[in-house]
């Protein structure tokens, strides 16, 4: 019987780390249009409606993409979550308080697990053909 590590699986199959960035994708893109529509502005400042229908129609293309398993998609996911992971550690270097040290450790825990849980399957993903090979 083969290693879980070398089961490929049925054609079709996502594996769950592919399913909850497809889903998290998917929740950021709508969540960040509907808290738009509602007139929640970020810390005193309005944005753009070009800028929030922009950002949440990429997050909700990204969704679909990556549960087409697209590499391209996934790969561009994994660099969110790498700005995310880094941004929240850098946030941890000024906590001043319980509440500045809990908040960007509750955004970095689950980002590294699936940052960390992506990399498997973004590897048997085949990488777009070059043009002309």
């Amino acid at each position: 019987m083969p290693r879980r590590d070398q089961q490929r699986g049925t054609p079709g199959e996502r594996p769950l780390a592919i399913r909850i960035a497809a889903l998290t994708a998917a929740v950021i893109g709508i969540a960040n249009l509907v808290l738009w529509a509602v007139g929640y502005d970020v810390r005193g400042n309005d944005s753009s409606a070009a800028g929030v229908i922009v950002f949440s129609g990429l997050m909700l293309v990204g969704a679909v993409a990556i549960w087409q398993l697209r590499y391209w998609a996934v790969i561009g996911f994994e660099a969110l979550l790498g700005i995310t992971i880094v941004t929240a550690v850098l946030s941890l270097l000024f906590a001043g308080n319980a509440q500045s040290l809990l908040v960007p450790l509750v955004i970095l825990v689950p980002s590294c697990a699936l940052f960390w849980a992506l990399i498997r399957p973004m590897a048997r993903l085949r990488m777009p053909e070059r043009p002309g090979r």
